[in-house]
């Protein structure tokens, strides 16, 4: 082995400057392979060196040597990056200790072998390599490292991490569905990989669509992400230098080094200001229409961070920060601060690309998230107007709804209930489900709805209504679909009535615990078309709870409907005996306790929930009569009313109720052919009912003086505490209301 001299010592003198081997195939002169040796070994003496130069040198003696040595001389060709990977390979550059630059003891083809091995930056030119990478996994920023074995190939090894970094990135904050979640997708992309922190603003409030705001433009910290959290900055003298307060942490210009400063706050947040506005031709509003992210150093951000920031905020020095505006597709939405720690290099050129990329794919996503958004909100705000706001509190039943809507793939559907008041203080009960989940079907369950109120309103018996239900759906088109649940209740008689059309039966829960299944004819849905409806009469007892649902309540993918009726039957009857078998359970509470037993996986559909509580009304405070359309009808009026306010022990109430009794049966007697019938109620309130074969209705005027009619309708409006009349399939029905002496009392 021959020992080479170091790159202090230089060429040393050989003993011959050729020779012929065994085979007579030419060598190679030893002066000629102890230049290049010379070369690469010491490429790095002198401050002064520079790796390109070393690098020319030796790949010129290498294309010497071979020129002396023919073609047949056994060294490598040297590659086209050789020539400026063999310094690195040596260990040697600028500022490096010149013993490191001592080649090792080897052999003449070992040592050819060695140059070639350099240039593909095996061995400790790999590990160089790797010296000024940025995080794990993301080697983003720090450009070429001086003794690095392969500057070209390290480069582009950094390229093929930034674009494998952008590709994950980017499909990370696209799985975001809302706002939040794809902020935070590009908080949790970026740090610790890109970034040790970060800042996201937006606008606040973020214009949707093609609205243009108005008033100033306003900037809110939305979120904030870093590296390390610290809960104190006791220890800040340690960090900056003993005794060093902030102030004293500025440099010559006034600035605060970020370098020495930790990276949050006392609570853990970075110190940054909560609300920015952004003024018109400031240096925020010139970064920001340039679009294009910018280094903390520029002098355009220099000027603008502080007003992003906060005056008080510290400012990093370098280009350890990169201000990145937020533009969607018509406008600037916001803006990301990325921030990096004094341990990691700065960010270099190439990571303004990333950071665009990363400002361009979260604005996006932020836009469609708040479209998206909108028009979530206005599904539901469609599908709850359409709902009723408040129920009805009729006389003998009490009544509790919930609807919930389904999950968020699925948010919009067609369920509805209702409650209508009927002549006769009857009820309807109404419960509904639209087939599909879209603006569509709630679109179609307003116009069914509104058709039931219509059909409700003129009286019709429940498979009639059903009947006119199913027709106009086909109005509506071919495959407008829906099940449909129409009861009909009548407290004075304790019975009801029940239309069924497709739609899951009801549930009765008696005073005694025992919860029943309906046995109601199932029908066909609503707008099959060609089929007729059945409608079933039940008792309804005092006590009793019926409860109306659409199929989302018991039917799901982890169980059939049939499993779930079952299971709702349990649920309300093992609820009753928790409160005693002689108290019904509270309508709220129930309510609450039956969605209790939705599972996470029973949200496939939203749920539409219509209880009512029967309390009817007592035989005793009902007095009925029958009387014929002539002159004598309203005095025999006064006197049947006379009577049983006197039997209820509301004498107080005799001379206005004679009154409006007689204005009401004489105008019914005018227009009527058949008996009228007037009927008196006491509940919470003395109600009276007037009945006639005469469908026009009856509307108050204002009389004249010379008029001798025309008298009585404003009379009950003056005296009832309310007062109606509602058109029936036979005739119609005129009302009124009187309060009962000592009714807040009786409350």
């Amino acid at each position: 082995m021959t020992e080479y001299p170091t790159s202090q010592e230089g060429p040393q003198p050989v003993a011959s400057a050729g020779g012929t081997d065994e085979a007579g195939h030419g060598k190679a002169p030893i002066a000629a392979t102890e230049a290049v040796r010379t070369h690469a070994a010491g490429a790095g003496t002198g401050p002064a060196a520079e790796p390109g130069a070393a690098a020319a040198a030796a790949a010129s003696d290498v294309r010497a040597a071979r020129s002396a040595a023919g073609p047949g001389s056994g060294l490598p060709r040297p590659r086209a990056a050789a020539s400026a990977e063999v310094p690195a390979a040596a260990g040697s550059g600028p500022g490096q200790d010149h013993d490191n630059a001592r080649p090792r003891d080897t052999s003449d083809g070992a040592d050819a072998v060695d140059a070639h091995d350099a240039a593909r930056g095996t061995g400790a030119g790999q590990a160089a390599a790797g010296a000024g990478s940025g995080a794990p996994g993301f080697q983003g920023a720090g450009g070429p490292v001086p003794g690095a074995g392969a500057p070209d190939a390290t480069a582009a090894r950094r390229e093929g991490d930034r674009l494998r970094f952008v590709g994950a990135a980017t499909r990370r904050i696209a799985r975001g569905i809302d706002l939040d979640e794809i902020v935070l997708g590009l908080c949790r992309a970026t740090v610790p990989t890109f970034s040790d922190a970060i800042l996201v603003y937006l606008r606040d409030p973020l214009p949707v669509g093609d609205e243009r705001p108005v008033g100033p433009v306003v900037l809110r910290l939305r979120r904030t992400d870093r590296l390390r959290p610290i809960d104190d900055l006791t220890d800040i003298s340690s960090t900056i230098g003993a005794g060093m307060d902030l102030a004293g942490a500025a440099g010559a210009t006034g600035e605060l080094d970020f370098s020495q400063l930790p990276l949050v706050g006392p609570q853990g947040d970075l110190p940054a200001a909560e609300l920015c506005e952004i003024r018109p031709g400031g240096a925020l509003a010139e970064v920001l229409r340039g679009v294009r992210p910018v280094f903390a150093s520029s002098a355009g951000a220099r000027a603008a961070l502080p007003e992003l920031l906060g005056v008080d905020h510290p400012l990093p020095r370098g280009n350890r920060a990169v201000l990145a505006p937020l533009r969607g597709r018509r406008r600037v939405i916001g803006a990301a601060v990325f921030l990096r720690s004094p341990e990691r290099p700065a960010f270099e050129q190439n990571d303004l690309l990333v950071a665009a990329q990363l400002a361009t794919h979260t604005a996006l996503g932020i836009d469609k998230a708040v479209l998206y958004g909108r028009e979530a909100y206005i599904a539901d705000e469609l599908q709850r107007t359409m709902l009723p706001d408040s129920l009805p509190q009729p006389t003998g039943v009490r009544l509790a709804s919930r609807y919930l809507p389904a999950a968020e793939t699925a948010r919009v559907g067609g369920d509805w209930y209702d409650a209508i008041p009927l002549p006769g203080s009857r009820v309807a009960l109404v419960v509904g489900d639209v087939m599909g989940h879209s603006m569509t079907s709630a679109a179609i369950m307003g116009q069914l709805r509104t058709t039931a109120q219509t059909l409700a309103q003129l009286d019709l018996p429940p498979a009639e209504v059903l009947h006119h239900l199913d027709e106009q759906a086909q109005r509506l088109g071919s495959d407008r679909m829906a099940t449909c649940m129409y009861a009909v209740y009548d407290p004075v008689a304790h019975r009801i009535t029940i239309a069924n059309a497709g739609h899951p039966p009801p549930v009765l829960l008696h005073l005694g615990g025992r919860a029943e299944v309906l046995r109601v004819p199932p029908g066909a849905p609503i707008g099959v078309g060609g089929v007729d409806f059945e409608a079933v009469e039940l008792d309804a007892p005092a006590g009793a709870t019926l409860l109306l649902y659409t199929d989302g309540l018991v039917e799901s993918r982890l169980r059939d409907v049939w499993t779930g009726i079952e299971q709702l039957r349990e649920r309300l009857a093992t609820t009753a005996q928790l409160t005693g078998l002689d108290h019904p359970p509270p309508l709220e509470a129930l309510c609450d306790d039956v969605l209790d037993m939705l599972g996470p996986g029973d949200r496939d559909d939203d749920i539409a929930l219509l209880a009512a509580r029967f309390d009817g009304i007592a035989p005793s405070d009902v007095a009925y009569w029958f009387l014929d359309p002539e002159e004598t009808a309203p005095g025999r009026a006064r006197r049947f009313a006379r009577r049983a306010l006197t039997r209820w022990g509301l004498e107080d109430l005799s001379d206005s109720l004679e009154l409006l009794v007689s204005e009401v049966v004489t105008n019914a007697v005018r227009y009527a052919e058949r008996p009228v019938t007037l009927r008196l109620l006491r509940t919470d309130v003395l109600r009276c009912e007037v009945g006639d074969d005469s469908p026009q209705l009856p509307r108050q005027r204002r009389a004249r003086d010379t008029d001798e009619g025309g008298r009585g309708l404003f009379l009950v409006n003056r005296l009832a505490r309310r007062w109606g009349a509602t058109r029936l399939s036979s005739g119609k029905v005129v009302w009124f209301e009187l309060p009962l002496p000592g009714a807040g009392e009786r409350r």
